[in-house]
């Protein structure tokens, strides 16, 4: 049997991981690059993802007490200037806007009236939304402020790759502001705890909650914490974060109120983000050498009915069939939603149009055809099954059973990508020697929990092996043991992998 027989990506995940994962975005029809090298055209299936991740997201974002807003997309310099650690940390990816105004010199458009300051296209928004906060907080009545943005920003990337590192993406970005420092801190937690959440139950992504060293940490934070994913490769995926401040920004932005004792303080802040990278996670968490598989939480079509019509004069019985199927299952509801489903009626022969959803990710395909009009069934076929693999099921039971057929591939998803990432996570690894030999080849990736104690120059020898510490579990086991990179007595466990 052939390869193109085998598989509808190439190179498979084995052959080339890297240009497996480009070749299902492209199958997928999720994005594609733009004229404007680092910066991707995010396609209408695609953005229907994004669309639905955006949505739950922000209605638990809500749920946690937090409201929306928007700040401006440009930043003056000198707003940037004032937080020293900040700008240095994001300096080098930054594009800044020093013109105004276009004139024809030659028959060509050239920037003409230069600005008197520079403008800081948006990296983050720390600085401008510090600006604000600095105006709207005058008294300790006026916090907590709890802020949300939805926004593109840019950080000028040189080794762009879809979805996972280009040069303008877009996120969330919440930015809050509190009274006292543990307040701040429960904030910055929670927000980690909302993000974990969502990405194991809507994006059927198991992740790491835990806390970055001080030499990973976001520029200007006191503590960084994030949630890391493992890809089918092995490395590991910064999927969230979440940033503990401290007073650094509301000193620098003049973020002060006066308390109920009298006094004027500077506010604890907080912020945290996640982004279209998430895309990218579930792409390189469940897809196979088939195209991608969507958690059914995030599909933008739940089931696609695809009709058979072997004759003309069969055309009209089999499409109104059809037509009640999709009628039928949208008045059901998964996941406190309608069922999302179509009748794809694309003139196209069956066997295109049925790889095309393969390759899409849509979690049921269901074929009616004239037997099926007769024998009121549906040929069902599920993605996280083989491809070819079918069962016939009467249309009755098939209603019945959709939002246990939902939440079982939703639930499937995340136990296999659960499974995958135990199988290679290594907890017997205790010397640096036995940590080189681990991460050599890069055929055996993944990650390695082992003992650190804790001194940020001993992570040096890690940029040898591409590797660094991912974060510092939540969920630390309290047991002593020796530093898998300096022999020293040490607590800490920590997670140990090559990343995106």
């Amino acid at each position: 049997m052939s390869k193109a027989e085998t598989s509808a990506i190439s190179p498979t995940r084995a052959e080339n991981y890297p240009e497996w994962y480009q070749a299902v975005v492209r199958a997928a029809d999720l994005a594609e690059n733009s004229p404007v090298r680092g910066c991707m055209v995010i396609k209408p299936w695609g953005y229907a993802i994004w669309e639905l991740i955006q949505r739950q997201l922000d209605d638990r974002i809500k749920a946690t007490g937090h409201e929306n807003a928007y700040f401006p997309l440009f930043i003056p310099l000198s707003f940037l200037q004032k937080e020293a650690e900040h700008v240095e940390g994001f300096a080098k990816e930054c594009a800044v806007v020093t013109h105004h105004r276009l004139e024809m010199r030659d028959g060509r458009l050239v920037p003409a009236a230069e600005l008197e300051e520079p403008l800081v296209v948006r990296p983050t928004s720390e600085t401008v939304i510090g600006d604000s906060f600095a105006r709207w907080v005058q008294s300790y009545r006026d916090l907590p402020l709890l802020i949300n943005q939805w926004a593109n920003v840019v950080r000028w990337e040189m080794r762009p790759r879809l979805f996972l590192r280009t040069a303008e993406f877009l996120w969330q970005e919440g930015h809050t502001a509190h009274a006292t420092e543990a307040e701040a801190r429960e904030e910055t937690l929670k927000m980690l705890e909302v993000y974990r959440s969502f990405a194991e139950d809507v994006l059927a992504l198991p992740v790491i909650p835990g806390e970055k060293p001080e030499n990973e940490r976001f520029p200007g934070a006191v503590n960084t914490y994030s949630i890391e994913a493992m890809m089918q490769d092995g490395k590991a995926l910064q999927a969230g974060t979440s940033h503990y401040l401290g007073q650094n920004f509301s000193r620098a932005a003049g973020i002060e109120f006066l308390d109920s004792d009298g006094q004027r303080k500077f506010a604890y802040t907080t912020s945290w983000g996640v982004s279209t990278r998430l895309i990218g996670g579930v792409v390189m968490t469940h897809a196979d050498d088939d195209g991608l598989r969507l958690p059914p939480r995030i599909a933008p079509k739940h089931a696609v009915v695809l009709p058979v019509i072997p004759k003309p004069e069969q055309e009209s019985a089999v499409l109104a069939y059809a037509d009640e199927v999709a009628a039928r299952l949208s008045a059901v509801c998964y996941d406190g939603q309608s069922i999302r489903v179509s009748v794809d009626r694309r003139d196209l022969r069956g066997g295109e149009k049925n790889w095309q959803w393969v390759k899409k990710g849509a979690p049921l395909r269901l074929e009616v055809g004239p037997r099926d009009v007769e024998g009121r069934t549906v040929a069902l076929y599920r993605r996280d099954r083989p491809p070819r693999e079918k069962e016939f099921v009467p249309l009755e039971k098939l209603v019945t059973d959709m939002p246990c057929l939902l939440q079982e591939i939703q639930d499937n998803l995340f136990r296999q990508a659960l499974e995958m990432r135990q199988s290679r996570t290594r907890t017997d690894i205790a010397t640096l020697e036995e940590m080189r030999e681990f991460f050599a080849t890069g055929e055996q990736d993944g990650f390695v929990v082992a003992k650190w104690c804790g001194d940020v120059a001993s992570v040096e020898v890690l940029e040898e092996m591409k590797v660094s510490i991912r974060n510092l579990p939540l969920a630390q086991s309290g047991t002593a043991g020796r530093c898998v990179l300096t022999g020293r007595e040490a607590t800490l466990d920590a997670v140990f992998a090559k990343a995106y």
